[in-house]
């Protein structure tokens, strides 16, 4: 049982980490906040599903590097290629040669799109896609899911959540939000604001799923009001299918992003789209305004590519989306069988996606909880599996860690009965609950 007694190290960390990087990471979603107090502060290596701390505690990793690990931890073949990669150079004064050979395999992967540019992060994507929007389409004005948690740290996206401090309010007006759960919101907004919307982008679809046919009635909106639609396929992508929404629901948008698991961990992502609109962004256009597109010294870095070109290799030979969807099929029907032995439906949700299981946690009044929430992840914490409320299923997760996720789910269940019992989590929570990342005040 990982306990205080054996997260010294950790503690040490929290104490000085904070003085130094403001939030005390590079996201806010790893922040001290997001966890139990009784929780890794920082993670020393990883190999295959496992992490482990700074205090030598071992974890079975259920985030996968907030889903971009889609292989495993220092995954041999991928490292070994970067090994070779870095021999030669990252980064020079003009493109390296490995940019071509990903850009040719990439367009080739990806249906209906001819052209691509690379990124280090999802928002310098997300924020180009809009921008090659409006310069394709003459206006101003994007449109996505307010229910969405995440697009862009940039004011386009940011102005529009709690944490708009900072942020230009001209984006109260330039920036729209509709319900994705009803198409007819979307309608709304276009009838709304006639002629002035450039693009939607949205998700192709979330844990939940999607009704049929709804991707393609989202592109028949935009388009039939003169919009381009953006598919963020930042966490689908490799995930539900490969490369991802755009090939499983054989939906075509006008632009499409990607990230996370496409590089195993690696810093890389990627724009796609159409080449009227892509090229926009381009140089031989002789006479036509310049649309100033993706500029980034580290774009190109070798490494991070051959750790693309590698992933993709390996998700083309071997059937890695079979097997995520195998261990996240396994991992739902043995929480859900806990779950009805304990008499627990009520109160622990599940959200049978087999690649993304979701989980929800409520009180003795069946309400959602924080509370409760962050004392499961306490416990689960506790026996060996860092848990956030979600499961990642990656190449290297097998059978044995679903057995052995679910003997800690189990026993996490048995405190977190003795918590709906007594109808608080006081005396066996340690430290305050997890916040929300988006929340208006720390």
């Amino acid at each position: 049982m990982i306990n205080g007694d054996k997260l010294k190290k950790s503690a040490e960390y929290r104490k000085k980490v904070h003085s130094l990087i403001p939030g005390g990471a590079h996201t806010y979603s790893k922040g001290d906040d997001q966890f139990p107090e009784v929780s890794p502060a920082a993670i020393s290596r990883g190999k295959g599903a496992y992490i482990w701390d700074l205090d030598e505690n071992k974890y079975l990793d259920c985030s996968m590097g907030l889903t971009s690990v889609s292989l495993g931890h220092a995954y041999e073949p991928v490292v070994e290629a970067v090994k070779v990669e870095l021999d030669l150079g990252v980064n020079f004064q003009r493109p390296s040669y490995i940019e071509l050979e990903m850009a040719e395999k990439f367009v080739e992967l990806i249906p209906g799109h001819d052209m691509v540019k690379f990124s280090k992060n999802g928002s310098t994507a997300t924020t180009a896609a809009v921008k090659l929007a409006r310069a394709y389409t003459n206006r101003e004005k994007v449109a996505f899911p307010g229910d969405h948690p995440f697009y862009s740290y940039d004011d386009w996206f940011i102005r529009k959540t709690n944490c708009n401090k900072g942020t230009i309010s001209a984006f109260d007006e330039i920036s729209l939000t509709y319900d994705s759960t009803d198409l007819n919101s979307l309608e709304r907004l276009f009838t709304d604001h006639p002629n002035e919307i450039a693009c939607v982008i949205s998700e192709p679809e979330k844990a939940q799923g999607i009704p049929k046919d709804y991707l393609q009635n989202l592109v028949n909106i935009c388009h039939k009001h003169g919009a381009l639609y953006i598919m963020d396929e930042m966490i689908t992508g490799y995930k539900v299918d490969f490369p991802g929404s755009i090939s499983k629901h054989g939906v075509i948008p006008d632009l499409a992003t990607w990230g996370k698991g496409i590089a195993n961990g690696f810093s890389f992502c990627a724009l796609t789209g159409k080449k009227e609109v892509m090229n926009l962004g381009g140089i031989l256009n002789e006479g036509a305004e310049k649309v100033f597109l993706i500029s980034t010294t580290h774009g190109g870095e070798t490494h991070a590519i051959r750790a693309a070109l590698k992933t993709m290799e390996i998700f083309e030979k071997e059937n890695v989306v079979e097997h995520l969807h195998k261990m996240g099929q396994l991992l739902i029907d043995s929480t859900l069988k806990i779950l009805e032995n304990k008499n627990l439906n009520n109160f622990i949700d599940v959200v049978p996606c087999k690649w993304w299981p979701n989980f929800a946690f409520k009180d003795d009044q069946l309400n959602l909880s924080p509370e409760f929430r962050t004392l499961f992840l306490q416990e689960m914490i506790k026996r060996g599996v860092l848990f956030q409320g979600s499961f990642v299923p990656c190449f290297s997760h097998q059978e044995s860690d679903i057995q052995l996720f679910a003997n800690a789910f189990e026993q996490s269940c048995n405190v977190f009965t003795q918590a709906l019992e007594k109808k608080t989590v006081e005396g066996l929570l340690v430290g305050p609950a997890a916040k929300a990342v988006f929340r208006k005040y720390n």
